[in-house]
């Protein structure tokens, strides 16, 4: 019995560390992100040696196993219970994101897990890959059924959407990390649910024809982060060496993210020293930011060789512009993804750049939605601001879905679907 009971006792607070451990793992992997917190900070936060915490997880990727799967199968199980408890042909998404946002650290973890994980070397790639499989399911289901209570358009494909829709929320909740006070994931989502009871590219007949000229609208220069001037670019064999170096920089930061990437590391992959390396870009940071530009520089360039008359096809445009990234730059994709959900954390040397890309580029379109409602290409139902937002937001889920199942997904077909019911032809 005395041993029975001493081995129950020995359990028991093993169990209470363990749990200990991933409280602890989870607050960090949230404050900090995962590639930021070491397996030491976690065993002082959960106050335990670190080869007391090795006793329970032999890695950190095995911490955030069970982090990521604590929050899955609650978040599953609330998926269930709500579906259960809703109407016949309800539409629950913007109920289970209320829930999520109510629930501490699931926004900020998974909305940063997004995109790091998408590099098939993450430790948890594999975990959120099955996950959009799971939730890819089960949002169909429910989109089948509110096709057939007609909650949503019997003209509507309940596959296609889901994706959609799933792409979206993913972005609205990253994009709420770096613009709390704009971005709304709850009421964007049910503005999307309740656009679903029309059909594709539906139109009011009082709505004014499109006019046959459309007004002036701004290029994307400027719309996206000004790229830092060189006051000292150098001889060209310089400036060649500093573009080989942003090119391995953004390789590497693709594939393992800015924070498990050293400036050794860059260096070694060029073929330099790391005081060369340190001669053209004296800090991470300031490489990271030449990786940024370089991106954005990239978008622009593409985009100033396509001449457009109106804002309408600006916005319409935009998926040749995906599917040339897709095909012919999938690392600017890569890098974007990783560095935009890692960078979460508010301490992230890239967290500011983000915040003033994403509001910029928002901005960029809403603008252009504004004018294309003028022109009357837009609907007069559909709200400039909240397509511009759910407009980024889409692409960039998208981009993430695309990441994880690249025959799956296709970038601009999802968007020219989209741009299709938002600006129906008036003709």
């Amino acid at each position: 019995m005395t041993t029975a009971t001493s081995t129950g006792a020995r359990q028991a607070r093993a169990a209470a560390t363990r749990q200990r451990i991933v409280d602890a793992a989870r607050e960090l992997f949230v404050a900090n992100g995962y590639r930021a917190t070491s397996l030491r900070d976690i065993a002082a936060a959960a106050s335990v040696s670190h080869p007391g915490l090795l006793g329970h997880f032999a890695s950190k990727d095995a911490v955030l196993a069970e982090v990521v799967a604590g929050f899955e199968d609650d978040n599953e199980r609330a998926f269930d219970a709500i579906v259960a408890n809703a109407e016949p042909g309800a539409l629950v998404s913007a109920e289970i994101a209320a829930r999520n946002a109510r629930t501490p650290g699931y926004l900020e973890l998974f909305a940063a897990l997004t995109g790091e994980a998408s590099t098939p070397r993450h430790p948890a790639h594999e975990r959120m890959q099955g996950r959009y499989e799971r939730l890819r399911a089960m949002t169909r289901d429910v989109l089948v059924d509110a096709r057939q209570h007609g909650t949503m358009d019997a003209d509507r494909d309940p596959t296609a959407e889901t994706i959609r829709h799933m792409a979206g929320w993913d972005g609205l909740q990253l994009m709420s990390q770096y613009l709390p006070d704009r971005v709304d994931v709850v009421a964007m989502l049910e503005e999307r649910e309740s656009l679903w009871a029309l059909p594709p590219g539906w139109r009011d007949h009082d709505d004014a024809p499109a006019a046959a000229t459309g007004a002036p609208f701004p290029g994307l220069t400027g719309a996206l982060i000004d790229e830092p001037t060189d006051a000292d670019p150098g001889y060209a064999v310089g400036r060649k060496r500093r573009a080989r170096i942003v090119a391995d920089a953004m390789r590497l930061f693709a594939r393992d993210g800015y924070g498990d990437t050293s400036l050794r590391d860059i260096a070694e992959a060029v073929g330099v020293s790391k005081s060369t390396l340190l001669h053209h870009y004296p800090s991470k940071e300031l490489l990271l930011s030449a990786v940024l530009a370089e991106r954005d520089r990239s978008i622009q360039d593409r985009a100033a060789t396509i001449p457009l008359d109106r804002a309408a096809d600006a916005l319409r445009d935009l998926p040749l512009g995906a599917f040339g990234n897709a095909h012919d730059e999938p690392g600017l994709i890569e890098v974007y993804a990783v560095l935009s959900c890692e960078a979460v954390p508010s301490g992230h040397p890239a967290h500011e750049y983000f915040t003033q890309r994403f509001t910029r580029v928002i901005d960029y379109f809403a603008e252009l939605f504004r004018l294309a409602q003028g022109d009357g290409d837009l609907p007069a139902h559909r709200d400039p601001d909240h397509e511009a937002v759910w407009l980024v937001a889409l692409w960039d889920g998208l981009q993430y879905q695309w990441l994880y199942d690249r025959d799956a997904v296709d970038v601009a077909a999802h968007l020219r679907a989209h741009l299709d019911d938002v600006m129906p032809p008036t003709d």
